[in-house]
């Protein structure tokens, strides 16, 4: 039997105060808490003097006002987004607009899958898609300042186009919502895809150098490669859950949700759904399960 995930929900950092976390790091939290965002979304301003403000978080003007505060007298360099979830990107605009920063990280919106004509896009409400970044980095590209530096590693899988940003100089990886301490992450099509979900994991799991990683919801993973191997083992016994159901004769989404996620907050449930279609797809694309009409929410399922 594989260790249980140890989640940390221990965080109670004030929205709207900046917190210094490590020599090149401070945190301050957005006032958008929810039953998918936590206590709100982590901002991260990297460096001193000159900096980056990582993930600047939703279009929410007293938060804005904050991450400005939080760099009063130095020069803003770049504003770096690791995902277009409307959490996250959406105040990069009005910070741009303030400081003149150059707009960097992720690609545009993207779906990770693309829905049948006719289907609704149940994820159409969480998408940025007016983001547009004046340099779209790939696996590898990195930007600096005095004394630190974040290089691109791309993580596809909440996000089609979602990266993490490493920190070299403090052993530190900026892991987005790939990976957080107090929860697993939302994978749910269309934006989001299990199959590139599952390789990014096990990509950062071959990276020995990370020593904490800073997420965007939550405090840090204090031990990444355990979380890590926990959450792989996690999402492997939730396909056999899955699996299990549809060889109890379980066919529809809803069917398996009611029967794998027992007690679930009722709030949870539309991500559950998700969740389970997430995994449904990345089943039918290695032909393990077979799909009745168009992949969706309402689609029929049985064993290949």
């Amino acid at each position: 039997m594989s260790e249980p995930i140890a989640f940390d929900t221990r965080f109670d950092a004030p929205h709207g105060v900046a917190v210094t976390l490590s020599p090149l790091l401070r945190r301050v939290v957005a006032p958008n808490p929810g039953p998918v965002t936590f206590t709100g979304t982590c901002s991260y301003v990297v460096g001193r003097g000159t900096v980056a403000i990582v993930d600047p978080g939703p279009d929410d003007p007293a938060h804005v006002e904050a991450l400005l505060a939080a760099v009063a007298g130095e020069s803003v360099g770049h504003v770096v987004v690791t995902h277009t979830h409307r959490d996250h990107s959406p105040a990069a605009r009005a910070i741009v607009a303030a400081t003149g920063a150059r707009l960097v990280g992720c690609g545009p919106h993207r779906p990770a899958s693309v829905l049948p004509d006719g289907v609704a896009n149940p994820m159409e409400a969480s998408g940025d898609r007016d983001y547009r970044p004046d340099l779209e980095m790939r696996e590898g590209d990195a930007i600096a300042g005095a004394g630190w530096s974040l290089v691109a590693v791309e993580t596809p899988g909440h996000t089609a186009n979602h990266l993490a940003f490493a920190l070299p100089e403090e052993r530190a990886l900026l892991s987005g919502d790939h990976v957080m301490a107090w929860a697993t992450t939302f994978v749910g099509p269309p934006d989001g895809a299990m199959g590139p979900y599952m390789a990014s994991l096990s990509k950062l799991l071959a990276r020995e150098d990370d020593v904490v990683y800073w997420p965007g919801h939550g405090g840090p993973v204090t031990e990444p490669r355990r979380m890590v191997r926990a959450i792989l083992a996690h999402r492997r016994q939730r396909e056999e859950a899955i699996l299990a159901r549809l060889r109890a004769g379980d066919s529809a989404v809803p069917e398996i949700v009611a029967n794998v996620y027992r007690g679930l907050a009722p709030a949870l449930h539309g991500a559950a759904a998700l969740n389970v279609l997430a995994h449904l797809e990345d089943l039918a694309a290695r032909e393990v399960v077979r799909v009745e009409g168009p992949l969706s929410l309402a689609a029929r399922f049985a064993m290949a």
